[in-house]
């Protein structure tokens, strides 16, 4: 379960338009270099064979992203996520991803993702790829954005993908618990 940084994939989508069928930011308007915000949610599931599953959280979490106006693919995002901020619904379940069985958040208190490369797909959606380390462990992975709002200095985008948890040697569970981590994250930015 990473984030995530994933978390942050959001560079080219802030350059678009917004969700709402706006006419598109200028990319003077968007370029720039934004924090994230505490505002921001990070969610994630992985579901269980035969229904239900773990729906979570992390309620800690940094991050910039970098907007540039001249070449999208020149943005960047940086962002890390801590694992002892994961909540669940249910607090024992929260304590087992801190555990050395899934986070091992104590010995690994940071995940990260820095990215790579930024495409951008479609009038107000993109794709970043960036490497993602969690556990001590780093391997590229990539998340879709989508820009829901700029307005003065504040940006906001949905970002999601899946992460493959037994890359990061946290698959115990399986096959009862999927392989597959989904992230369902709602970003927000703030100019510099």
């Amino acid at each position: 379960m990473k984030s995530v940084a994933m978390t942050l994939l959001v560079l080219p989508a802030l350059l678009c338009a917004s969700a709402a069928h706006a006419a598109a930011p200028e990319l003077a308007q968007a370029a720039g270099t934004y924090d994230i915000s505490g505002s921001s949610q990070i969610r994630f599931t992985v579901d269980q064979v035969g229904g239900g599953g773990i729906n979570g959280k992390f309620t800690k979490f940094a991050g910039r992203l970098r907007i540039d106006g001249n070449s999208v693919g020149a943005s960047t995002v940086s962002f890390t996520l801590y694992p002892q901020s994961v909540a669940t619904p249910e607090q024992r379940m929260a304590d087992f991803l801190r555990s050395s069985a899934v986070f091992d958040a104590e010995a690994y208190p940071t995940v990260t993702f820095r990215s790579t490369a930024v495409r951008q797909t479609g009038e107000n959606t993109a794709i970043v790829d960036g490497m993602l380390t969690a556990r001590g462990i780093t391997h590229r992975e990539q998340f879709a954005v989508r820009l829901q709002n700029l307005k003065g200095n504040a940006i906001a985008f949905n970002v999601t993908g899946n992460v493959y948890r037994s890359r990061y040697k946290m698959d115990v569970g399986t096959p009862i618990y999927l392989n597959v981590v989904k992230f369902d994250m709602d970003i927000r930015g703030d100019r510099r």
